[in-house]
């Protein structure tokens, strides 16, 4: 089985709480028995989060080897000019000891039309902001963060829209379901 799960924000991709941990988990959500994460969201990342009960997808979707896209919204501290979209876009980007790989990195403009979060982002009344579109083949740990970061465009919200060809849609924060067999395929796709 193959199931989508629009994870809300402060939800940890895991079933088992951390000792001592704010953060729900997936345990929360009344998914089947014996289904686990296909990848992760940080607890303060939201979107799409794929489970499944077949062993071997993990890789399959994870490996940058196979090049599988990955889109997330990001919305970032001030209006980025092109020449740092084109930055983001063409990797190189060196976050720790990893050089990033190109993407593609768009202004979202309008901004997308999201459930409000809880809690809200903060907002700063004299610094604006803006919606980024990225698609990355790759997922190193809070690499979309770090990305913006290093650019100087922090991430105040950030939500993973699609996987392959499979997008998100209108599935609301903390509902699940199994997907079809043309959606599997789209998520391979």
């Amino acid at each position: 089985m193959l199931l989508a799960l629009h994870k809300p924000y402060g939800v940890l991709s895991q079933f088992t709480p951390e000792p001592g941990s704010r953060w729900r988990t997936l345990a929360d959500f009344g998914l089947p028995k014996n289904c686990y994460a296909l990848g992760r969201l940080d607890a303060d990342s939201e979107g799409l989060l794929l489970l499944s009960d077949e062993p071997g997808l993990n890789s399959r979707l994870l490996d940058p080897k196979h090049a599988h896209r990955r889109e997330y919204w990001a919305q970032v501290e001030r209006v980025p000019a092109s020449a740092t979209l084109a930055r983001l876009a063409r990797g190189g980007l060196v976050i720790d000891d990893y050089r990033t790989l190109p993407c593609s990195a768009r202004l979202l403009d309008p901004a997308p039309a999201l459930a409000p979060r809880d809690p809200p982002i903060r907002v700063r009344k004299v610094i604006p902001d803006a919606w980024l579109a990225l698609e990355l083949t790759e997922g190193k740990n809070r690499q979309v963060r770090r990305m913006t970061a290093a650019v100087g465009h922090p991430t105040l919200r950030l939500v993973r829209v699609r996987i392959g060809g499979f997008a998100l849609g209108e599935l609301a924060p903390g509902v699940w379901r199994e997907l079809t067999a043309a959606e599997r395929a789209a998520v391979f796709a």
